[in-house]
């Protein structure tokens, strides 16, 4: 259904146009979700964190995975519940249970050692509460600025997710250095609610009407089937949900575990790993902020695709490197070129939606990533095992740019042009 409370503040307060990243209204969102991925990165670093100190290592890995359950199982019905009840009073409300959730583990830390069973039940609430956060956040852009910003505001989202790795990890690391894992949940907590404040402030705009009618009262049961054959029938949508699926189940593998063992394997360290990691942040960085700029780039559709497939081929490279400043100058190429991809790819996905399903098509494609795509880790790792790092890294990089190829086939894709 249309959220008449985010209609009636944007015919009481009038938008007016301006670039993105000169948007007090626009910059309001960037700010809180911001916050919000930074306390997020802090959460999920302090529950490792108490994991490991109350359990064994086996028991630490399930918990820290645990919250991904949920997560991927409730995701599409959190996108139907973003696009019934609109998106800014579902990602308030889901950021201020996720704030109390995490400062009353905090409280109970503090107090006392409660053991596993609290972290798991914590990872559980968190993973179940971030399918209905994440694909309301996906559709808020689409009501706080114009069509033609929406690339824009997708390459500062990009931007923010870098700041939020770089700057949580260290703010994390020194909660627990200071006061364990409760000062850092603490924290965490500190950091989402000054997102909630934010949030409050961003105003919405006026869905149009033949977007609105598509909202019109049904069953949850019939938005999920409507959203899902939505994006089915959809001539840029459907094909770029395949080509996300393939690049990321050829691209997660190899740039998580993947690496990990071919640091190990060319004696890199985990210092060299870091800087391997850090090449590919900066490119994906570079990747957002060149979006960020320019707002639009021509022939949006073959550049998401066409990124992909060179993209994917110094993936292939990567376990080739003669040492160690090429194997980072590789990464930082593959962060430019399916950050590139991925930043094309998610502002389509922004211009292409009707608002109305924007939060079932949000829902689809964090599916896709979150459900499908880490299934490649364990897979990466056992036929490392059998085969090595660089016949694993090459098939991972032939499916990455499979999905590179399906994309351009569809002449949907090649030719979608972000909005001038």
């Amino acid at each position: 259904m249309t959220d008449l409370t985010d209609i009636a503040t944007a015919r009481a307060r009038p938008t007016v146009d301006h670039p993105a990243h000169r948007d007090p209204n626009v910059l309001r969102w960037v700010a809180a979700y911001t916050t919000s991925m930074v306390g997020d990165t802090v959460f999920y670093l302090a529950l490792s964190w108490a994991a490991v100190q109350n359990g064994s290592p086996a028991e630490a890995g399930i918990v820290t995975a645990v919250s991904a359950v949920p997560r991927a199982l409730l995701m599409l019905g959190g996108g139907v519940i973003a696009d019934r009840f609109g998106p800014r009073r579902v990602v308030i409300g889901s950021d201020a249970v996720r704030c109390v959730t995490v400062l009353a583990v905090a409280a109970v830390l503090f107090a006392t050692d409660p053991g596993l069973w609290l972290l798991a039940l914590l990872a559980v609430v968190f993973g179940a509460v971030d399918a209905v956060f994440m694909p309301a956040v996906g559709a808020l852009p689409a009501r706080i600025t114009g069509k033609d910003q929406l690339a824009r505001v997708q390459g500062m989202r990009g931007l923010a997710i870098r700041f939020a790795a770089v700057v949580g990890a260290p703010l994390g690391g020194l909660g627990v250095a200071v006061g364990g894992a409760a000062a850092a949940f603490a924290g965490a907590g500190l950091l989402i609610a000054v997102s909630v404040p934010l949030l409050v402030s961003v105003r919405m705009r006026e869905l149009p009407a033949d977007d609105a009618s598509a909202a019109r009262e049904t069953t949850a049961w019939r938005d999920l089937v409507g959203g899902l054959r939505y994006v089915r029938r959809h001539r840029v949508l459907g094909p770029l949900m395949v080509a996300i699926a393939l690049g990321d189940l050829g691209f997660v593998g190899p740039l998580n575990v993947g690496l990990t063992l071919l640091a190990d394997e060319r004696g890199w360290g985990a210092s060299g790993m870091g800087w391997v990691l850090a090449g590919f942040g900066t490119g994906a960085g570079v990747a957002a902020l060149l979006l960020t700029v320019r707002g639009r780039v021509p022939r949006a559709g073959c550049v998401a695709a066409g990124a992909l497939v060179p993209g994917a081929a110094a993936i292939g490279v990567l376990p080739h490197a003669p040492g160690l400043p090429v194997a980072v100058g590789t990464a930082l190429v593959v962060g430019l070129l399916t950050g590139l991809s991925g930043a094309m790819c998610g502002a389509l996905l922004q211009t292409q939606s009707e608002p109305a399903y924007l939060g079932r098509v949000t829902a689809v494609g964090g599916i896709v990533s979150l459900g499908v795509a880490p299934l490649s880790m364990p897979l990466s790792a056992a036929a490392i095992g059998v085969w090595g790092t660089g016949p694993v890294f090459a098939i991972s990089a032939a499916v990455c740019a499979l999905g590179g190829v399906v994309a351009l086939a569809a002449p949907g894709v090649r030719r979608a042009e972000l909005p001038g």
